[in-house]
């Protein structure tokens, strides 16, 4: 368990990365010149408008994959399709990859990397785009609080109760990862829409599980997030023990992992307010604007 405190300061060039209003960009990507967001869910929108529509399974599959899946099963024509469909995909990736920008942390004695703030949010935007999280009642704050929970955004190889190892960002376990398709889970881009991909087939599984329950639009949000964390956080057997209605009777580790989910996604709202208000009213004198985030503990893994 640890304390951590960091705080968010946009300038010029943070929020150009954010935004991707690309002022002098050399990208093959289309035209942002036109960045003119008059809200934060067009905001959202627009950020993420460069990611493809993807086939649900085929987020972070290689194209020789899914090419030779369909190759399998429905002739050389489709494999040709899905395997630009797929390259479009990689393409998508390598750009997301060249807009992180990462810093060097204090973590206990180590230095480490992690993106800063508008690389988190941007990531997750785009990735909550293109798995259509909000299909399943779930947004790109949702994604930016399980990686909050899973390693504060700090990148490390865990190890879990029964010595299996997991990686990266959203710490996959090799078993997950492969279902998922996700290649690579040290690679930000794949493992943070991995795991808005996670996320989805958690929703849906949360939300078979309270379908019974008499509860308010308020309270069902609130109890599908709980079930959601219950499903990326304990294996089968142990998330089959949750009903709707005893989150307060499962591990510690997993109320944990709950309720630091919910203040990354309270992290990413404020974040996307922010660069709103930045984009409205600018930096003021001192040329950025700040805002501090607490996280009180850390997950058990």
């Amino acid at each position: 368990m640890f304390s951590l405190s960091d705080r968010l300061s946009f300038g010029p060039a943070a929020m150009l990365i954010c935004l991707v209003a690309a002022a002098g960009l050399k990208s093959s990507m289309p035209d942002v010149s036109a960045f003119r967001v008059s809200s934060l869910r067009e905001q959202a929108a627009r950020v993420t408008q460069f990611v493809p529509a993807m086939a649900r399974q085929a987020l972070a599959l290689s194209a020789p994959a899914v090419a030779a899946k369909a190759a399998m099963t429905t002739g050389t024509s489709a494999a040709s399709k899905l395997s630009s469909t797929v390259s479009a995909i990689n393409t998508s990736y390598n750009w997301l990859r060249g807009q992180i920008r990462w810093k060097t942390v204090k973590h206990g004695n180590t230095e480490v990397q992690t993106p800063d703030k508008a690389s988190r949010l941007l990531l997750v935007q785009a990735a909550a785009k293109s798995v259509g999280l909000s299909e399943v009642g779930l947004g790109f704050e949702d994604v930016y609080g399980v990686i909050n929970a899973e390693t504060s955004w700090l990148p490390r190889t865990g190890v879990g109760k029964n010595g299996t190892l997991s990686y990266g960002l959203a710490q996959f376990e090799p078993a997950t990862a492969r279902a998922l398709g996700l290649q690579d889970p040290n690679d930000p881009v794949e493992a943070v829409h991995a795991a808005a991909l996670h996320l989805k087939q958690a929703a849906t599984w949360s939300a078979n599980r309270i379908e019974g329950l008499k509860l308010t639009p308020e309270e069902r949000a609130e109890k599908l997030r709980e079930g959601v964390s219950i499903y990326y956080n304990l294996s089968s057997k142990g998330r089959a023990k949750w009903n709707g209605e005893n989150t307060e009777r499962m591990p510690v580790e997993t109320r944990r992992h709950i309720a630091n989910s919910q203040i990354g996604a309270r992290e990413a709202t404020y974040l996307a307010a922010q660069l709103q208000i930045i984009q409205h009213y600018g930096t003021g004198a001192s040329g950025a604007t700040t805002v501090g985030y607490t996280k009180t503990s850390a997950h058990g893994s």
